[in-house]
């Protein structure tokens, strides 16, 4: 046996031994308490992985191996999302079929998860393209569908001109297309929704009953934006027909129909404060005005629409974007002031938030205010601080504070004007009290070829049916051409034996051609490992009330409002139909940091122009080494193949180790922070490696594995044996605390640390020899094996087996501390005079406040600032500290 860490020599010996042993297969004996570890649903790519994606999938395998070894059925599985765009292009990039691809992808994933020894029941393992998955999407789908939470309607949608295909929010920077850079183009088509919005208030309040990082929570309340308010009417006083496009007759039959349109506010006390009002752009009442209005302003109103079809919905609500607007050539009435005030179109008011329109009170609000100054718009303040002279520097916005210039109403608390407007808005009619939700609904449709199809088919009149349950799946054909058709519909609209079927009333029907976004199949799929190969329902109920919720769940915080949000949604509907037995999925969120490297940018030339915010221009590391230093900046980014920065799994393990790339990843930082990748820093694991190693090389001469029986009470031991005793069971209790709460540097640092005292204490004793020396050392031996097992697992077989031990160090039960023995002898106390540090001793643990008090007054240096001075009193800490108040 070599007394260094070579991984070359055993780690691959161990993972066949693990495989051959089938290790990791779920256990599901009831006798025995359950833990379900996941990690988000990956998408394969051809890329594979770096060691950035390990600091996700190393914890977790760390946390579900210490559950299995404290005694719960442990359900750690891993499969694949497959469906999406990436997969597609990448398939029309290559010519070759994206069902081949993702699983070739997939399995160089499972490889690389092999290699570096993380603990997968792969026998659960899945892809979502799978027919026998997919056919338990859609069969949700139909679920939804059923409970009209699932429906179709003609919706703007953004347009990628270049890929063909329409493109989420999130997918647009600037107004281009993420992945083409195309400017984006505004189209309306059919569109299938998921109604999230039914269960906007229960995704709210169910946020506080989970251990989620707060960050996390508080970005999904963002997202779902509740507020509570007042809606009202706004009658719209239409302009004079001899200033309009239309005939006499046009203008005065929408003067007589006296048009209005709702506005929803927080602050319906400030309405007296309410200079104009502003419609979102695709507002319907705007294009009711354009007939009616001076040919300026209708040309003007035209152009600026067309403008706003180019822009995403997060560019338009951008904080740090310019507003702007357009004058409607209309006015619509105050309510409250009987007056007219300016309708104003404005791309910063989307139609899917609240009404698609507001009142602008500019004294008040900071977005509003600066429209108002642009567009030269009063401003009239009507709300001052209570007991305050003056209003303060406008715009003042505030929740609480006085009404003034708003007549009756002047002197009524924002709260008190709040409710009396409500109730005589809703005693006139026009108008009330009504809770507002920013969340909008689940666009769930895309036209392209590579999803999950949708499960329902047309009638010749048009009707919509969903497929019987024993049609299921609706099959995805194998095509040779995956290009998009172009007109906005997906290429499954081009098949002929796809869009023609047979319907359930015998008739000819035709298919729906959109397919499903990869969303739906990762908002469930955490269901379908509870139980994976049923062939007859999506999961059963036994299986899914035996391991659901998940315990922890493990990934980016970049999927806060998306895959998080949508995953409890579904979990929500299931729960309502009694085919879920919780309404949250996931008990425990924890989100990793980046792995960063080092990557090298060309300085910016005299003259060249940059994109904004960059200092530089990426360059290939062959690049970098053919430029002069000077020439070159050097930063930390993420690992990514664009940025050709990437360390693979396989470069890690080939030149150091599987279980010393484990070992970093895991004590390199706190879980949570984004880390720097380094060769230096990986070498203080591998230092760790060699003397365990060279421990137990020379542990094989006395290590005794039945130690446990001759066993003697702490005090009969000598110091130096109390010592190393008492490390093995604080390195118990720290590196299990350690682990529970996801600080994996600290459970590494707790066995650097008892590795540390058992080398003192080997130095101090040499060889041990006596029977106690023996028993301690074994003891202290073994537990630092079976803690260490986890991080690094090839090691700790390895050396098991080399003390001639037989078996897994995973099928071992986990250590118990014994928080006697955990105690320490002494403790050290602090002496505060008037709360400042003066001294510190040792007295034994546990000793009285009253002894501990005397010690403490009787110190010399803190008797010379106590002297010739009254003590008004003395607080102690019990183990901690003595503070001394002097006169």
């Amino acid at each position: 046996m070599p007394d260094r860490y070579e991984p070359a020599q055993f780690e691959e010996k161990w993972r066949r031994r693990w495989a051959d042993a089938d290790l990791f297969r779920t256990r599901e004996d009831r006798d025995r308490p359950k833990w379900y570890s996941l990690e988000f649903f990956p998408y394969p790519s051809g890329h594979g992985l770096s060691v950035g994606h390990c600091r996700n999938y190393v914890p977790c395998d760390v946390l579900a191996r210490t559950r299995f070894m404290q005694g719960y059925n442990v359900l750690h599985p891993m499969g694949f999302d497959a469906f999406g765009l990436p997969a597609e292009n990448a398939a029309i990039q290559t010519k070759r079929n994206p069902a081949e691809l993702v699983h070739e992808y997939g399995e160089t994933y499972r490889r690389q998860l092999t290699l570096i020894g993380i603990g997968y029941d792969w026998s659960r393992s899945f892809y979502s393209s799978d027919p026998s998955y997919y056919r338990w999407t859609q069969w949700i789908f139909k679920l939804l569908y059923q409970r009209g939470l699932a429906y179709r309607r003609l919706a703007a949608v953004n347009w990628d001109p270049v890929d063909k295909t329409v493109l989420a929010d999130e997918e647009i920077i600037g107004g281009r297309a993420e992945r083409s850079g195309a400017l984006v183009e505004k189209r309306y088509i059919p569109q299938w929704f998921f109604k999230i919005t039914e269960y906007a208030q229960r995704l709210l309040d169910d946020l506080d009953e989970l251990d989620w990082p707060e960050g996390i929570k508080q970005m999904q309340r963002n997202w779902i934006g509740r507020s509570e308010g007042v809606e009202f009417e706004m009658v719209v006083d239409v302009p004079v027909a001899d200033s309009a496009e239309a005939g006499d007759f046009e203008v005065k039959n929408l003067r007589d129909k006296r048009p209005s349109f709702r506005v929803f506010t927080t602050r319906i006390d400030t309405i007296f404060g309410m200079t104009f009002c502003v419609l979102a752009p695709e507002h319907p009442m705007v294009g009711t005005l354009l007939p009616a209005v001076a040919p300026e302003h209708a040309d003007a109103v035209r152009a600026y629409r067309e403008a706003a079809r180019e822009l995403s919905d997060i560019d338009r609500q951008a904080t740090t974007r310019e507003k702007t607007g357009v004058f409607l050539g209309a006015y619509a009435i105050n309510p409250a002031t009987g007056k007219r005030v300016p309708i104003y179109v404005a791309d910063y008011v989307l139609m899917g938030y609240g009404t698609g329109a507001i009142m602008a009170v500019p004294a008040h609000d900071d977005r509003d205010f600066e429209f108002a100054a642009k567009y030269g718009i009063d401003v009239v303040p009507v709300i001052k601080p209570v007991g305050a002279a003056d209003v303060p520097e406008l715009p003042f916005a505030t929740k609480d504070g006085v009404m003034i210039n708003s007549g009756e109403y002047d002197g009524m608390t924002v709260q008190e004007g709040q409710k009396s407007l409500a109730v005589w808005m809703e005693g006139l009619g026009i108008g009330q009290r009504k809770v507002n939700f920013k969340l909008r609904d689940w666009l769930i449709s895309r036209q392209r070829y590579w999803g999950c199809p949708i499960p329902i088919t047309y009638d010749a009149e048009g009707d919509m049916h969903a497929v019987p349950d024993d049609a299921l799946p609706v099959y995805l054909p194998d095509i040779e051409n995956y290009e998009p058709a172009g007109d906005g519909s997906s290429p499954l609209s081009t098949i002929p034996d796809f869009v023609n079927c047979t319907g359930a009333d015998g008739r000819l029907h035709r298919r729906e051609t959109d397919t499903m976004g990869g969303f739906a199949c990762s908002s469930w799929y955490f269901m379908r490992f509870c139980d994976p190969h049923n062939e007859r329902e999506a999961y059963s109920k036994e299986a899914v009330d035996y391991w659901m919720a998940v315990d922890c769940y493990v990934g980016g915080a970049e999927h806060a409002v998306m895959h998080l949000l949508y995953a409890r949604f579904w979990t929500k509907v299931l729960f309502d139909a009694g085919l879920s037995p919780v309404q949250e999925p996931f008990k425990r969120l924890v989100n990793q940091g980046m792995v960063l490297a080092e990557t090298p940018y060309r300085k910016p030339r005299e003259g060249e122009r940059l994109h904004v915010g960059e200092e530089g221009i990426l360059v290939t590391f062959e690049e970098a080494a053919s430029l002069p230093k000077d020439q070159l900046i050097w930063k930390w980014d993420k690992m990514s193949k664009s940025k050709g920065n990437v360390v693979t799994p396989e470069e890690a393990v080939d030149k150091f180790g599987a279980d010393a790339l484990r070992l970093y990843l895991l004590f390199v930082a706190p879980f949570e922070q984004d880390v720097q990748w380094s060769e230096t820093g990986i070498q203080g694991p591998i230092r760790f490696l060699h003397r365990l190693f060279k421990l137990v090389d020379d542990a094989k001469a006395w290590f005794e594995p039945n130690w446990r029986g001759h066993l003697v009470s702490l005090s009969d031991l000598s110091e130096g044996s109390r010592v190393l005793r008492r490390s093995t069971h604080l390195t118990i209790a720290d590196t299990t605390d350690s682990i529970m709460r996801f600080a994996c540097n600290t459970y590494v640092s707790s066995l650097m640390k008892h590795l540390n005292t058992f080398g003192d204490f080997l130095k101090e004793t040499g060889t041990p020899d006596t029977l106690e020396q023996v028993v301690v050392s074994s003891e202290a031996l073994e537990v630092l094996l079976t803690l260490l097992s986890p991080a690094a697992p090839h090691t700790s077989d390895e050396l098991w087996e080399q003390l001639g031990q037989d078996g897994f160090v995973y099928l071992r039960d986990w250590p118990i501390f014994d928080p006697d023995l955990a105690k320490a002898d002494r403790v050290t106390i602090a002496v505060q005079v008037n709360g400042k540090l003066r001294d510190t001793f040792d007295v034994e643990a546990g000793a009285d406040a009253k002894t501990v008090e005397e010690l403490a007054l009787a110190r010399e240096k803190v008797m010379s600032f106590t002297d010739g001075k009254g003590i008004r009193k003395v607080i102690v800490v019990p183990g901690k500290l003595v503070n001394v108040v002097t006169s």
